[in-house]
């Protein structure tokens, strides 16, 4: 599929150049990666040709930081909320008024963020997440710091180790190291009561053997219209599980 797919671009509020893809006519969806991922290889996932083959208009940004999008090194360029702002601004260049929302893992914390800043979207989706999303940091974020600083400065991991398979995935998808490490400084937590008002149908979907998956029930319990539903897999798994694919569907079909 990404073969096919052009790549646009569109310049930030601050200037940075963003990119984005899309697949796809019909109802728009913005589908939003994880953290060190792209829309480039999300396109290629399960979930995204289904969709795409489901009459849907995908939209596939590569957050700030990542892919085709602008990863510059000055640290001012990465303000507190900026991937928020960052989809804030692409909603707005292309118009869109009818859609729906989703994300997985980092997607799926930024979707948060968009509902908590009064985006309303027909329906959203968060993906791989619990109730730690809504925190500016989480137990991970000191692990992503150390292997992050360690890619960036040219260290060698162990064959085999969960650090060399996370630093060749940090190749593959093209994100800048640097760059992530300044975006972990842009997160800010989400106050609860600012999930309480928001009347937009959320599906929570994560994996069974995800850890996050434990406070997945609460943070869905924190949305008026939330719904939860428990696939197969981990945090790396899970996208792909035919469950997952399943479940967006049908959701956003509205029969979930």
């Amino acid at each position: 599929m990404t073969a096919d797919l052009a790549t646009h671009t569109f310049h930030a509020p601050d200037g940075t150049e963003l990119a984005w893809r899309e697949t796809g006519a019909g109802r728009p969806v913005v589908l939003l990666h994880g953290l060190m991922g792209s829309g480039r290889q999300l396109a290629d996932s399960a979930l995204a040709q289904a969709l795409a083959g489901q009459g849907y208009r995908l939209i596939l940004p590569d957050l700030r930081g990542h892919g085709d999008s602008g990863h510059p090194d000055d640290p001012a360029c990465y303000p507190p909320d900026v991937l928020t702002d960052d989809v804030l601004a692409l909603i707005g260049q292309l118009g869109l008024e009818d859609y729906d929302l989703a994300g997985y893992s980092l997607g799926g914390r930024v979707v948060l963020r968009l509902l908590a800043r009064g985006a309303r979207p027909a329906r959203a989706v968060v993906g791989g997440q619990g109730l730690d999303a809504l925190d500016a940091g989480t137990s991970r974020t000191g692990g992503y710091r150390r292997l992050l600083a360690a890619v960036a400065a040219g260290g060698s991991f162990a064959p085999g180790s969960a650090e060399a398979g996370l630093a060749a995935g940090i190749a593959q998808s093209g994100a800048d190291p640097r760059a992530v490490s300044h975006i972990l400084d842009t997160m800010v937590a989400t106050a609860h009561d600012a999930l309480r008002p928001v009347p937009v149908p959320v599906l929570i979907v994560v994996g069974d053997d995800d850890s996050r998956g434990a406070t997945a029930g609460e943070l869905t319990a924190l949305l008026p219209a939330g719904q939860l539903s428990v696939v197969s897999g981990d945090h790396y798994t899970a996208l792909d599980s035919p469950d997952f694919t399943a479940a967006v569907l049908s959701f956003l079909a509205g029969r979930h």
